[in-house]
């Protein structure tokens, strides 16, 4: 048992026993078992990789991954944002609108407006009558996150509203009094520091009490 459970990363045992039907794994098969399962992980976890087009997920990720809880519009807009090369703030820059909810669009978490469709069908060469068709109605918020989340640096976020949480309500309450920051009447951006330390990423949020 020990050397089963020995990390796949190391030394590969010449033989392990399948728990179904117990019958000799060889390392050939462990092998691409492991190489598969790695490819589903990075596919899964790294869904913003630029040169990484869309469909690559779609036909490579398992029933239970992110791509089954995206919207018909994340396939769209992810593979011609690949085909061009783009990031998020050259789309922002080139529709004028700030690139966390331009990324929010791309997963379905954030309203577009008629100039928002006709921006992104021109800024991204996709047909503006299949874009509206696929960004009508409302997001539908929240459905694409795993809770509790098990992308590391989502993960991350999460980890410090679990550390500072009471910290930031008790000194919310003392400023504001009893109330909730909005989600919805909200504005958040996202800016990187560098100084003789490193490198630093500073997050805002800024929403309505």
């Amino acid at each position: 048992m020990a050397t089963i459970l020995r990390p796949l990363s190391r030394t590969l045992p010449r033989t392990i026993l399948n728990p179904t039907s117990l019958r000799p794994v060889t390392q050939t098969q462990l092998r691409m078992a492991t190489t598969r399962i790695a490819t589903i992980d990075v596919l899964l976890l790294s869904p913003l990789l630029p040169s990484q087009p869309f469909s690559s997920i779609l036909t490579n990720t398992n029933q239970s991954s992110l791509r089954d809880r995206l919207p018909l519009q994340s396939p769209t807009l992810f593979s011609a944002k690949a085909a061009k090369n783009l990031t998020f703030a050259d789309i922002a820059s080139s529709i004028g609108r700030n690139e966390v909810a331009v990324a929010a669009i791309f997963y379905g978490q954030a309203q577009t407006t008629p100039e928002d469709v006709t921006a992104l069908s021109k800024c991204l060469s996709i047909d503006e009558g299949e874009l509206k068709e696929q960004l009508a109605g409302y997001p539908f918020r929240g459905h694409v996150m795993d809770m509790p989340p098990r992308e590391p640096l989502i993960y991350r976020l999460y980890e410090i509203v679990q550390n500072y949480g009471y910290a930031y309500k008790a000194i919310l309450n003392e400023k504001f009094g009893d109330g909730i920051m909005s989600a919805i009447s909200f504005s958040t951006k996202v800016e990187k520091e560098v100084d003789e330390k490193g490198e630093w990423a500073v997050i805002t949020l800024r929403g309505k009490w």
